[in-house]
């Protein structure tokens, strides 16, 4: 985008937020990608040269639980080393205007929005903070400390998991219904960071607008247009970072 469009989208963008009632945010892997946080997924489908299905599913799981924790540990410890950035903190913001009318649905599981001081957060992949035990179903936060390669539960000494939403596995029910409510009730729809193809969090973008006397309006914002575009009434093209505090200070 050219300054002179991006200023006019900014502007368009600023009129439909200060006239919403109720604002929903989703976001994705671009977000924290400025942060630092490696999206893992690259073009040949590998993820830190290791196949999805092998460190991100249940049968990944069951074939080897060491690595798995292994791939963990290692996003566990680049997640250490970043901070939130300025796209983070301006979504802070835009949650104090808004206060419990402001939902903000993350399919990042870094825990960055909640670190930055968002508090309505729905992380619908669950969070790389969080285990799992797989024989008492106790979820516990552990924070980023380390964990070892076969960590166990100190309740009852079971076999611990990363309390993620693997391939295979569905969302949350509490989590996801609770998104589609945001979802559904939000007059602005922002889409920051995501490429709009990972399913059913990209649902959330036509729920917006369905079954309503009043379609919500989608901002989208991200480096380029993506699968969210065909939905979006304005787009905002550029890092998030930068575009985010730009349309808060449109705001005032």
């Amino acid at each position: 985008m050219t300054d002179t469009e991006l200023s006019a989208a900014l502007d368009e963008a600023a009129d439909w937020l200060r006239i919403a009632e109720r604002v929903c945010v989703l976001s994705g892997a671009g977000v924290s990608a400025e942060s630092g946080v490696p999206t893992f997924r690259a073009s040949d489908g590998l993820w830190e040269g290791h196949r999805i299905e092998d460190v991100a599913s249940p049968d990944g799981w069951d074939r080897n639980p060491l690595l798995v924790w292994q791939f963990y540990n290692a996003r566990r410890a680049n997640v250490a080393t970043v901070k939130p950035n300025p796209g983070h903190h301006a979504l802070v913001e835009m949650e104090k205007r808004w206060g419990d009318r402001f939902t903000l649905v993350t399919q990042n599981v870094d825990g960055l929005h909640l670190e930055a001081g968002s508090v309505n957060v729905l992380e619908i992949h669950g969070s790389l903070r969080q285990t799992r035990c797989t024989a008492c179903e106790s979820v516990a936060n552990r924070g980023l400390e380390p964990l070892g390669d076969a960590p166990e539960c100190p309740q009852c000494h079971g076999r611990l998991r990363p309390h993620i939403v693997w391939f295979g596995e569905g969302l949350p029910d509490d989590v996801w219904s609770a998104a589609m409510v945001a979802a559904h009730e939000c007059n602005v729809l922002l889409v920051v960071g995501t490429s709009a193809v990972v399913h059913p969090a990209a649902s959330l973008i036509p729920i917006s607008k369905r079954h309503k006397a009043v379609p919500a309006k989608v901002i989208e914002v991200n480096l380029t247009p993506t699968e969210a575009s065909a939905y979006a009434d304005v787009g905002l093209y550029g890092p998030s970072g930068e575009i985010l505090p730009k349309l808060m200070q449109r705001l005032g």
